[in-house]
């Protein structure tokens, strides 16, 4: 797994052409109050029972409050075969400091 800062995820982002998957994997309540521009959310506890539904040949940057649930989750697809998994290091709320300003933190 690699692990970008919120800045390099943000210049990735804009350097790409292929379109990474944005995997929100915190709870419903916590993606409606603030989230990264273009992710989908699959909550932590219902992604084992949704990963058939995602290509693991896809590159995948997984998105959390704070880091630590979507690089578990991230060491969890990788064990079931996704080859390209890229955590955000210090999740939504460091996106909040330094990219996104303005959006609500919690």
């Amino acid at each position: 797994m690699r692990h970008f800062s919120p800045k390099q995820l943000r210049d990735y982002l804009a350097q790409t052409e292929t379109k990474p998957l944005l995997l929100d994997v915190r709870e419903p309540w916590e993606f409606q109050y603030c989230s990264v521009k273009d992710s989908i959310l699959i909550p932590m506890g219902e992604l084992p029972n949704e990963l058939g539904e995602l290509d693991p040949l896809r590159e995948t940057i997984m998105i959390c409050h704070h880091g630590i649930r979507s690089r578990q989750m991230g060491y969890y697809m990788e064990q079931a075969g996704f080859k390209l998994i890229i955590n955000l290091d210090g999740g939504v709320e460091k996106w909040a400091q330094d990219v996104e300003i303005t959006m609500k933190r919690y």
